[in-house]
């Protein structure tokens, strides 16, 4: 049976090493780190996943901005909001929370946070780096490299395997392969609807399920031994070209529940190590937004 990874454990473990840090800034500095939220519209998933953010700053002493815009603001009120908070000094860390509305180009307002604050990783400098070979970016986007710091905390090593990613979105599959990269795996990107999906994953040493159908991944698709990182469902809607995997459930009062892309029953029999969902990637993905902004912090005040 496969070594069951669970996220809310190694993201308590982090909350505490962070909250340490953040201490120490504030008895040797008299400042903590900052994050700012900028929300727009009234979403219910996107206030609750916001009030999951707020619970998490408190939990480690970081300040918690939020800033709500109705959902009819305009693309020119949004940026003017985040270019206020670029210049507020007790702001380390900007996130805009996604999606927008369709009349918002998401771009144009990723591109306007300070690359300094830019922790979500979004950034095009920061992808960029990533990207470069010798280059490393401020910031590393969160699930990504969440899902990394899940492989090294359960110590799995990466350098010299093969890994498999399925998805490629601008979120979790290109930002996770390129990660993977720098660690020194062989990386190939499938897309979740490829004929030959199954005898491409079967090779791989470690799998990032980042895309897909619930469920999709069956335990005859995986390589014994593997380790299966299955990024499945964070929160449900909030990227809009994010691929959530929902189950029609008549018994939940949501109508639905939230299922992997990994079929855990099959592949727990076959892999070695597997993230259950939920409680896998989604609590690591928060840590790291917390990690990210602690950093950001440091690099301003720490001087």
């Amino acid at each position: 049976m496969a070594k069951i990874i669970d996220g809310k454990a190694i993201a308590k473990e982090i909350h505490g090493e962070i909250a340490d840090e953040v201490r120490s800034l504030s008895e040797k500095h008299g400042k903590v780190p900052g994050l700012a939220v900028v929300i727009v519209g009234t979403r219910e998933d996107t206030q609750s996943f916001v009030l999951m953010k707020r619970k998490a700053c408190a939990e480690v002493g970081i300040k918690s901005f939020e800033l709500g815009l109705p959902e009819d603001v305009s693309e020119a009120e949004v940026i003017a909001t985040v270019h206020e908070l670029n210049a507020n000094p007790d702001v380390h860390g900007i996130l805009v929370q996604l999606p927008l509305p369709k009349h918002i180009n998401e771009d144009n307002v990723l591109s306007e946070i300070s690359i300094e604050k830019d922790v979500d990783g979004f950034h095009p400098l920061n992808i960029g780096k990533l990207a470069m070979k010798g280059r490393e970016p401020l910031f590393m986007p969160c699930t990504p490299k969440g899902c990394l710091e899940l492989l090294s905390r359960s110590g799995i090593s990466i350098k010299g395997k093969k890994a498999v990613v399925l998805g490629r979105s601008n979120i979790v599959g290109l930002p996770v392969a390129l990660l993977l990269l720098k660690a020194g795996a062989t990386v190939t990107i499938v897309r979740f609807h490829a004929p030959d999906s199954a005898k491409i994953i079967c090779e791989a040493d470690i799998v990032i399920a980042a895309a897909g159908q619930a469920m999709m991944i069956k335990g005859d698709w995986l390589k014994p031994g593997a380790a299966v990182i299955d990024v499945g469902t964070i929160w449900p809607d909030s990227y809009s070209d994010y691929l959530i995997a929902c189950v029609d459930d008549p018994s939940r009062e949501t109508g639905y529940r939230l299922d992997g892309y990994v079929d855990f029953e099959e592949a727990s029999k076959v892999a070695g190590w597997l993230t259950p969902v939920p409680g896998g990637v989604g609590p690591i993905t928060v840590a790291m937004l917390l990690k990210n902004t602690l950093d950001g912090a440091k690099r301003k005040i720490i001087q």
